[in-house]
């Protein structure tokens, strides 16, 4: 694992980058789909260093807090803030995200309820057992990484008859909003670097309609700087041979099928359905929700929530264009200034995996 922070390795395939890059008309525009990506771009001064050798990173769609959309959020709010003795439980980061009704961490919760930060959705189950005279709800939002975990722990809810026990929940596929942005044409993009995380659990073939359908390159990755620059180093040589295909650098976690048990739970409990996400609007079978015979302890079933999609970010918030790539956080003009880690306005500066934060913690001076 040093080696893939080792300095003289990473100026070696900067050089090679470099020399990739230079036969190119203009620089390359390479999208990071995943937040982690981002954050490892950043916190290594390699979007710079990028940039030099002739290659534009773009951030991508890939922080579930981020593309969350308001209105869910707020159906979190609502509930917790409207009925009595209820407890919602979710991940740190979902309590910081700005509504027009506040954030979580912000409101004040109806008689007997309360927000409380868990670690792990069965965190939030055990609570549930500990609290059998209060509601407990699971605010559960994340991608194929963590989306068998979350359904997993509702499964062990219906199977041990935990009643008071249910799943709020934002569960959102990758691949599909890829397909959104490329078909939007309002994003140039020559490459795209696949989400290590999400890739374990999925696999090399739902990306394939990228190489196949709209000729772009791409290559699955790690998380260390090496990884990334390896990943940057085979989407140019794809671009120079005119070649698109997934390309898989991360084969010491990543298998091509992915985690078979991991998608087998998924299809076994979960539905497909369209899904709203911030700055994308309605994508087609982009998420997940529980399927029928789990309506009991699905949040939004049993609590009868009114939840319409296409609120959209709060006014003069660019969020959404900074999550599809048009623009880079600096662009919008409450970067630093109305938006700040502190107090953020828009959910890129709240989350690890946020565009926003990532750019102001590592590059804002």
């Amino acid at each position: 694992m040093k080696e893939l922070r080792d300095k003289q390795v990473i100026r070696g395939l900067l050089s090679e980058i470099e020399r990739k890059a230079r036969v190119l008309q203009e620089p390359a525009k390479i999208m990071e789909v995943c937040g982690t990506h981002t954050m490892t771009i950043h916190k290594f001064g390699l979007r710079k260093l990028l940039e030099e050798a002739g290659v534009e990173m773009l951030s991508g769609p890939g922080c579930p807090v981020c593309i969350t959309p308001n209105e869910i959020h707020q159906a979190a709010i609502e509930l917790v803030t409207e009925r009595d003795n209820y407890i919602l439980t979710t991940f740190g980061d979902m309590t910081r995200v700005p509504t027009q009704q506040g954030s979580l961490q912000t409101v004040v919760p109806a008689s007997g309820s309360t927000v409380k930060i868990v670690y792990s959705p069965t965190e939030s189950l055990e609570i549930a057992k500990q609290n059998p005279q209060k509601e407990v709800v699971f605010f559960g939002v994340g991608f194929e990484t963590t989306i068998p975990a979350i359904i997993l722990t509702a499964q062990t809810a219906l199977t041990e008859k935990v009643s008071n026990y249910s799943v709020l929940s934002a569960l959102w596929i990758i691949p599909p909003p890829l397909r959104a942005i490329l078909e939007a044409k309002d994003t140039e993009i020559q490459g795209f670097l696949y989400p290590g995380h999400v890739s374990a659990i999925i696999g090399e073939e739902p990306y394939r309609f990228i190489a196949d359908e709209f000729g772009i390159p791409g290559c699955i990755t790690g998380f260390e700087p090496s990884d990334i620059l390896l990943a940057i180093s085979s989407i140019l040589d794809q671009i120079t041979e005119g070649k698109a295909r997934i390309a898989n650098e991360y084969s010491r976690v990543v298998r091509p099928s992915g985690n078979i048990k991991a998608q087998a739970l998924m299809k076994d409990i979960c539905d497909t359905r369209d899904a709203h996400w911030r700055g994308l609007g309605l994508i087609p079978q982009s998420g997940l929700k529980l399927k029928d015979e789990y309506s009991t302890i699905d949040a939004e079933v049993k609590y009868g929530l009114d939840i319409v999609g296409g609120s959209g970010d709060l006014p003069g918030c660019r969020c959404g264009d900074v999550l599809k790539g048009k623009i880079s956080p600096p662009e919008c003009s409450f970067f630093g200034n109305k938006c700040h880690p502190d107090s953020p306005y828009g959910p890129c500066m709240v989350s690890f995996e946020g565009a926003c934060l990532a750019y102001y913690k590592y590059e804002w001076q």
